[in-house]
């Protein structure tokens, strides 16, 4: 089973090119991010008519956040708890598949200095909190998506660029690595533990894709239960030199099916 996610970075300008990775690379389920519209604008029959199920949390000009499975959608919990009056639509969870799947667009937090910051950093307890609650049903779930967290030196271009930015601020890093270290499997850096230059996110500007300047902050994390089961993960950079791209690209990993129990 094969399981990506996207940043599309508003699917209305980017459904062209959403279709054709759908086409291209069959993702089994498919995490999006950034859709900027609201759920009765998602584009479902054009996604229906190649195979896929979808569930939405749509917000008009911000945000987004969507599920994409070949296999049908159930039990939707939209939003992350903790925080009845968030109402950024930035959490989508649900049962595909056979495994528990989300999509989040974890919030960028700068300036640093504003409470833009120290929003990014409540949310991030908040998903600590919640993934502790998932991890005690011990069932195989990913936390897919852009977590605006790029966690160690070797995943940004150059540490000077980043260095009062929030996704390589260390309280940014530290809240990430409380999540990870719960028991969750970064499934890039299990396969690539020592690669460099991979990133998932360059600028539009002053040509960073094609200088190669960018951070890996979108991120795969899977559980226990679903890490024994990861064959291999990687990033697909074809979709960030398309015309009209995002300024991400997909990052997947392909999943083995369950070993059936002896008993």
């Amino acid at each position: 089973m094969k399981i990506a996610t996207w940043n599309v970075n508003s699917i209305k300008a980017r459904l062209p090119n959403l279709i054709e990775y759908l086409k291209e690379a069959q993702p089994d389920v498919l995490l999006l991010q950034e859709l900027k519209l609201t759920e009765d604008q998602f584009p479902e029959l054009e996604i229906g008519d190649l195979g896929y199920n979808s569930a939405v949390l749509g917000q008009p000009t911000y945000n987004g956040v969507a599920i994409l499975s070949k296999q049908p959608i159930s039990d939707v919990k939209r939003g992350l708890p903790g925080d009845d009056e968030d109402d950024h639509a930035r959490y989508i969870e649900a049962e595909t598949s056979g495994i528990r799947v989300a999509s989040l667009y974890l919030p960028n937090g700068n300036p640093i200095d504003t409470p833009k910051f120290s929003y990014k950093l409540a949310w991030m307890k908040r998903l600590a909190q919640h993934t502790r609650e998932l991890l005690e049903h011990e069932e195989a779930f990913v936390l897919g998506g852009d977590y605006n967290v790029s966690p160690n030196e070797v995943d940004v271009f150059s540490v000077n660029a980043v260095a009062t930015d929030a996704i390589f601020r260390p309280e940014s890093r530290a809240a990430f690595r409380e999540i990870l270290y719960m028991g969750l499997t970064d499934a890039f850096r299990a396969m690539h533990p020592d690669e460099q230059r991979a990133y998932t996110y360059w600028s539009y500007q002053a040509g960073s894709f094609r200088k190669g300047q960018g951070f890996r902050i979108d991120h795969l994390l899977l559980s226990p239960a679903l890490a024994d089961r990861l064959l291999a993960c990687d990033i697909d950079k074809k979709p960030r030199a398309q015309e009209k791209a995002s300024d991400h690209t997909p990052v997947w990993c392909e999943i083995s099916e369950p070993t059936p129990s002896p008993w």
